[in-house]
């Protein structure tokens, strides 16, 4: 087959079977098929943006109903190919670095090369593969990059059941990315699984800051991955202290959940871990230029965050700490930073140090 019109007499079931095959070949651990059809996650998602869980990912709004609609976002869109990439990295002991005051605490996704730039090039190539095999076919890549609902779609594909964390689950757990290619060719739809999280709830009683207001939903307001990430303004002073040592996002819901037991490390390199950023010490970390940490981020998702938010946050975890005369002293540097946002913060926690004279 050399062009697009030969696809109609393809054998679309066996173009699917061939597609998971060079999928697996390019590094994904599962794809599936659906169709655009997401009438009921298009219905959550009115009620959760009328309620304000939002916050301020304006963007979750903005593009109406291209997000639950594919066939609106792209033109002539029949099915979706959801793809699945593991990304566990062998990384510190995530409760240990928690556990330690000393230390700050990076979501494990974060650790190595921003999984945009891999799976947009994994899914390109899974795509150019496609048309070499059927001739040019209508399709667009994305990974976390424009108005896609991934995980309705991924669970509309078989790829898991979403979880009452809300993130995609599996029976080897949920660390992984999606990615996603939209197409125009009538592939066959794959069988949603059963949803097995039972009776458990441990992913809402841990969930620090009681973001998971209900099985499945997320008050992104209290979400400590918003709140050290998507917000660019201050941290509300109430929820500050419930963020620990967590300095970009929160695996919280994930590492408690039975399910992730089973997981593996990945055999992907590109999110082995960087600069030792998976057990790292908050006083090293504050101490870091702006040239330095653009030089240590580079090429990583922490990067986006910007130096200013990157001080905000560790600040919040300075305060956290136990009263210690180095952190203070560390904080007090930082006093008159040219940023009104990381003096806020950095006062906000020298005040929770003022005892320290007391504990020395």
């Amino acid at each position: 087959m050399t062009d697009r019109q030969n696809t109609t007499a393809c054998d679309y079931a066996a173009l699917a079977g061939r597609i998971r095959q060079w999928g697996e070949a390019l590094g994904f651990q599962q794809l599936g098929f659906s169709n655009t059809e997401l009438g009921g996650a298009e219905q959550r998602l009115h009620h959760w943006l009328a309620a304000g869980m939002h916050g301020e990912m304006e963007y979750m709004a903005r593009h109406g109903s291209k997000r639950s609609r594919p066939q609106e976002l792209v033109a002539g869109t029949l099915s979706v190919i959801s793809a699945r990439m593991d990304y566990l990295p062998d990384a510190a002991e995530p409760w240990r670095v928690i556990d330690d005051p000393q230390q700050g605490y990076i979501s494990r996704y974060a650790l190595g090369r921003d999984y945009h730039k891999v799976l947009r090039g994994r899914l390109q190539k899974l795509a150019d593969r496609i048309a070499t095999a059927i001739g040019p076919f209508g399709h667009r890549v994305f990974v976390d990059s424009a108005p896609v609902l991934e995980k309705p779609l991924a669970a509309a594909a078989g790829l898991g059941w979403i979880g009452k964390h809300s993130n995609l689950l599996t029976r080897s757990g949920s660390w992984f990315f999606l990615g996603e290619i939209y197409t125009d060719l009538p592939l066959p739809a794959d069988a949603p699984v059963a949803d097995h999280c039972g009776r458990c709830r441990s992913c809402i009683d841990i969930c620090p800051t009681g973001a998971i207001v209900a099985p499945q939903v997320v008050d992104a307001r209290r979400c400590i991955s918003y709140l050290t990430i998507e917000l660019h303004g201050a941290i509300p002073p109430e929820l500050r202290p419930l963020l620990g040592n967590r300095i970009y996002g929160c695996d919280d819901c994930q590492l408690i959940c039975p399910w992730n037991r089973f997981t593996g490390l990945t055999a992907e390199t590109d999110f082995a871990v960087r600069h030792g950023l998976d057990a790292p010490q908050l006083l090293e970390l504050f101490a870091w230029s702006e040239t330095e940490f653009l030089r240590r981020t580079e090429g990583s998702a922490i990067r986006r965050l910007g130096y200013q938010r990157w001080l905000r946050n560790i600040a919040v975890a300075l305060g956290n700490s136990p009263p210690a005369m180095e952190i203070a002293a560390a904080l007090a540097t930082r006093m008159a930073d040219p940023s009104p946002l990381v003096q806020e913060h950095v006062a906000w926690a020298l005040s929770r140090q003022q005892n320290v004279n007391d504990a020395s």
